[in-house]
């Protein structure tokens, strides 16, 4: 694991990763907290969740083509500076009348995260090889499960002491840092040359649609990419049913206050961190489409323990106790669906594949959100936090039947058309 952060490519993207989900945390609490202040709406501080949900929908597979034309390292940098720019109007929400402003600025930020996202996922592969890649992805979450750790508790506090001046400060800060990071680079982060689809050649195909239309039919014709997808689509409606109702689960069905759902919310990532080391260290030849499965249903068993438990048990203790627990699983997941993600198709297709995937992520995040603020009200909160746990199991049960035995070393050998297998003919490759 050491070896690989000593890599300096490698190094320095998941530094600047470190530093920008730190940044984005402190915007996802600093701002709904602003919002919420300013308008005493919770509907007025669910259109910042809508307006970020918004451009994964309208253009998220669009912005995985952008990705597969430029130089993934430079589009990183741009976006980067980019995103320290937008944020800036955010200082001129000062009343309840120029809260417009948050929610445009909320769409434009997440409209450059699409390209981010492709093109972070897409860059990861040039920097380590194919057998590292489990490790990396582990790395990853540790990253993510670090900002996750620090970025709540620096959210909540910059809002104290500063307002949207301090979370706004605070978050152009890490973009700008991660941007210069990131320009360090020195891997090449031009795309290859797609190869053939079928009885199509890709090579032939100049238009920015036409593109866009083959890398779909890749992935319904690769079982791992087609997966993936399904997997997004189970998920995102339980992570939306989620977060609409968490925080009423947190405060009237388990009693707690502001400090007891900042200290939730910090709880999972201390398991995270040490899933993604265990992981890193000891699980990085295992298959990923395994570790992707079974963290799945580890998620939902888990999730229904956590979500029953307050029939039983009064207090939070419990809770943020199994939310500690559920961190490792949690961890498992998403060191193998990064490895999937990143393997499933040649790198020509990768951003597409990583956009089609966030687009119908954030589609059925939007559909779990809207569900659960209908039904919310009619049916309780406990059977659609079961519903969360249902498709998680789901998810993992379908991984494991449908992708039995793939690692990362497998590719995107399976297209079931005759694509072209290139890592049937090397066992290593980067990029």
């Amino acid at each position: 694991m050491r070896s690989l952060l000593r890599r300096r490519d490698f190094g320095l993207l998941w530094t600047a990763g470190l530093i920008t989900f730190t940044g984005d945390w402190v915007l996802f609490v600093g701002l709904p907290l602003v919002v919420y202040g300013l308008t005493g709406s919770t509907l007025s501080t669910s259109g910042i969740f809508i307006a970020a949900l918004l451009p994964r929908i309208v253009w998220g597979s669009l912005a995985g083509v952008l990705v597969d034309r430029w130089d993934r390292r430079r589009t990183l940098v741009f976006a980067n500076l980019a995103q320290t720019v937008v944020l800036l109007p955010l200082l001129a929400v000062e009343s309840a009348d120029r809260i417009w402003i948050a929610y445009a600025v909320a769409f434009v930020h997440a409209s450059l995260e699409q390209v981010v996202e492709p093109a972070e996922g897409a860059l990861l592969p040039r920097l380590v090889g194919e057998e590292d890649l489990v490790a990396a992805n582990a790395l990853n979450s540790l990253n993510n499960n670090l900002a996750r750790l620090i970025g709540p508790a620096l959210g909540g506090v910059a809002v104290a002491a500063g307002g949207i001046e301090a979370v706004v400060l605070l978050d152009a800060a890490s973009f700008l840092g991660a941007a210069g990071l990131i320009a360090l680079i020195s891997a090449d982060g031009r795309a290859a040359r797609a190869s053939s689809i079928g009885d199509e050649a890709v090579e032939a195909v100049t238009g920015f649609w036409r593109e866009w239309l083959a890398g779909l039919r890749l992935i319904r014709r690769t079982r791992t990419a087609a997966v993936l997808v399904a997997v997004a689509a189970l998920t995102g409606l339980g992570e939306g049913a989620l977060i609409t109702i968490f925080v009423p689960f947190v405060t009237e069905t388990l009693g707690g206050d502001e400090i007891d759902y900042g200290l939730i919310l910090s709880a999972q990532a201390v398991g995270g961190l040490a899933g993604a080391v265990l992981i890193a260290r000891f699980a990085a030849a295992s298959p990923a489409a395994r570790l992707l499965g079974l963290g799945a249903i580890g998620i939902g068993l888990i999730d229904v323990v956590i979500f029953v438990h307050p029939l039983f048990v009064d207090g939070i203790a419990l809770a943020i106790a199994l939310l500690v627990v559920v961190g490792l699983p949690v961890a498992a997941y998403g060191a193998g669906l990064g490895t999937l993600r990143q393997t499933a198709v040649e790198d020509a297709y990768r951003g597409r594949l990583l956009g089609a995937y966030g687009t119908t992520l954030g589609l059925s995040l939007l559909v779990g959100t809207i569900v659960a603020g209908v039904l919310g009200d009619v049916v309780g909160l406990l059977p659609l936090l079961l519903v969360q746990s249902a498709v998680y199991t789901a998810a993992g049960v379908l991984v494991l039947w449908a992708l039995p035995n793939r690692g990362h070393d497998q590719g995107y050998g399976e297209c079931e058309t005759g694509c072209r297998s290139p890592v049937a003919k090397r066992s290593k490759r980067k990029g």
